[in-house]
C-alpha cells in the first residue's frame, strides 16, 4: 500500500520526523563541508558578484545533493536499525493453552504447517536450564517401590512452582526401553520441591521415566519441559518385539481403532473411536480430556504427549500429531468409560 512507502512522498522540509533527520552533531566530519575546507581553487577571484558564476552554482549543487541524500539515507537506516522485528514468534517459550484445553502436544516444538520438523521431548536429563534428579533409580522386579525426584533449576535449586495442566501439575510416563509396561502416572510434590509415586516395575530391564511438567517463573512466565532418565531393574533383560502396525486392536472388551495417517514431520489429523458389543462406548473426561495420546519413537526412545480437541468429534476423539522423522512409533491412548482408565496400544510405521 502507499502508506507504507514513506520515500514516495515529497518531504516538505517543516514536516520531516526527527526520526529520518539526522542532526548536526551525528553527521561524519567527512560529509559536512565546511567553508575553510573549501579548496582555493574552487573559490571564483575578483570582486563580489550579487549573481553565482555557473560553475560556483553547479558546485553548490553538487555538494547539497549529495549531503542531502547522505542525511536521508542516515536517517531512513536509524528508522530500519529500531523498526519492527518481523518473523513468527517462538511457541516452545510458553504454555499458553488453558488447563484441559485445546489440542497440543508436549515434548517437542510443533507446527501445523506440511513439512515442519519437530524434535521429540525426553531425550535429556536436562534441557531450557532445568534437570531432573531421580532420588533412586533402582528398582526390584514386581516389588512395589516409591519414586522419587526433584526438577532443579540452573542453580540446582528445587523447582516449586508448577501450573496445572489438564488437571495435573506432573505428568509421569513409565515404560521399559522394549516399549511394553506403560504406566501414566501423577506423582505429588512436598513443599521442598520433592515429587513421589508409588511405582512398580514388573520385569527386569531399562525403563525410561518422563517428566513432563510446566515451570511458572517469578514473572509468570511458563515453560513447557519434558525430561527423562532411565530405571534400573536387575535381572535377565527379554525384550519383546514390536507387535505389527496395526489401525485396530482390542483392551478390557473394547474394540478400539482410528483413522489417520502419520507423516514425518507433517501434522496431520488421528481419529480414534472406542466400541463396545453394543455399539459407541460412553466417553467420560479424564484429567479434562476424552483421551490423551502419547507417542514413542522405537530406537532412542522420542517422546510426544499429544491432547486431543475438546469435544468429541462425531462420538470419536481426534488429536493431530505430529511425528519428528520415519521409523516405528509405539501410541498409547488413555480413556475413560464408567470411572475406569484404560490404555489402547498401537503400532505405527512412518515412511
Amino acid at each position: 500500500m502507499t502508506d507504507q512507502h514513506p520515500a514516495a512522498v515529497p518531504v516538505v522540509s517543516d514536516q520531516v520526523p526527527d526520526a529520518v533527520v539526522a542532526r548536526s552533531d551525528e553527521v561524519p566530519d567527512a560529509v559536512v563541508a565546511r567553508s575553510d575546507e573549501v579548496p582555493d581553487a574552487a573559490v571564483a577571484p575578483g570582486p563580489v558578484s550579487a549573481a553565482p558564476d555557473c560553475s560556483t552554482l553547479r558546485l553548490a549543487l553538487v555538494v547539497g545533493g549529495l549531503v542531502l541524500a547522505v542525511l536521508l539515507g542516515f536517517g531512513l537506516g536509524r528508522v530500519n536499525a529500531t523498526g519492527t522485528t518481523t518473523g513468527s514468534p517462538s511457541l516452545a517459550a510458553e504454555h499458553t493453552d488453558p488447563p484441559g484445553v485445546g489440542p497440543h502436544n508436549h515434548g517437542a516444538a510443533t507446527s501445523t504447517d506440511q513439512g515442519a520438523t519437530t524434535e521429540p521431548g525426553g531425550l535429556a536429563v536436562s534441557s531450557a536450564g532445568f534437570t531432573l534428579a531421580p532420588l533412586g533409580t533402582e528398582f526390584a522386579a514386581g516389588r512395589p517401590g516409591q519414586l522419587r525426584f526433584q526438577v532443579r533449576d540452573a542453580q540446582h535449586r528445587p523447582v516449586t512452582r508448577f501450573a496445572v495442566v489438564h488437571d495435573k501439575p506432573m505428568h509421569l510416563i513409565v515404560v521399559r526401553r522394549d516399549l511394553t509396561g506403560y504406566q501414566h502416572l501423577h506423582p505429588t510434590m512436598t513443599a521442598d520441591g520433592t515429587w513421589s509415586v508409588p511405582l512398580t516395575l514388573a520385569q527386569p530391564g531399562v525403563w525410561r521415566a518422563y517428566a513432563d511438567f510446566t515451570v511458572v517463573a517469578d514473572n509468570g512466565a511458563q515453560t513447557a519441559v519434558t525430561l527423562g532418565a532411565d530405571l534400573v531393574v536387575p535381572g535377565d533383560y527379554q525384550p519383546r518385539s514390536l507387535p505389527a502396525a496395526a489401525t485396530s486392536t482390542t483392551v478390557d472388551g473394547f474394540t478400539v481403532g482410528y483413522q489417520g495417517t502419520p507423516q514425518a514431520g507433517a501434522t496431520v489429523p488421528l481419529t480414534f473411536r472406542v466400541d463396545t458389543a453394543g455399539g459407541a462406548a460412553p466417553l467420560e473426561r479424564y484429567l479434562g480430556a476424552y483421551g490423551h495420546l502419547v507417542a514413542l519413537r522405537e530406537g532412542d526412545l522420542g517422546y510426544l504427549h499429544v491432547h486431543p480437541e475438546p469435544e468429541l468429534v462425531d462420538g470419536q476423539v481426534r488429536f493431530w500429531l505430529t511425528t519428528p522423522g520415519p521409523g516405528r512409533y509405539r501410541l498409547y491412548l488413555d480413556f475413560q468409560v464408567g470411572a475406569d482408565v484404560h490404555t489402547a496400544e498401537f503400532t505405527v510405521t512412518v515412511g
